[in-house]
């Protein structure tokens, strides 16, 4: 996770640190669509352990990239803060690269699958 007062190379490296590996982006991927609760981003990402949606769900909080708040109903979701929301093109680009790229090697992806 970012450190305040780190130094970093350049604000690429910076970035890079904050988003910080697949499941960062892929939650806040997921996040982008719609709030959603711990149990919603659950089912979404079904490879990703409970203990690790905990951390980086945890870690994204701390960076300011998500909330948690709570619902009409009372029950806790998680959304995007600005700082997150500003990731919303970064992340588009993300999926749209992945899409165009990974169709190109052979790669499948889930929803063609649950489709």
């Amino acid at each position: 996770m970012t450190q305040r007062g780190r130094l970093y190379g350049c604000p690429v490296e910076f970035a890079l640190d904050a988003l910080g590996g697949k499941w960062r982006t892929v939650i806040l991927a997921r996040i982008k669509q719609q709030p959603m609760r711990y149990s919603e981003l659950r089912r979404t990402i079904p490879s990703l352990s409970d203990k690790m949606l905990t951390q980086r769900l945890a870690d994204l909080v701390d960076i300011g990239f998500v909330v948690l708040e709570a619902s009409p109903d009372g029950k806790g979701r998680y959304t995007l803060t600005d700082r997150g929301r500003d990731l919303a093109a970064p992340l588009q680009a993300l999926y749209d690269w992945g899409d165009v790229h990974g169709r190109a090697v052979g790669v499948r992806f889930r929803t063609e699958i649950e489709a």
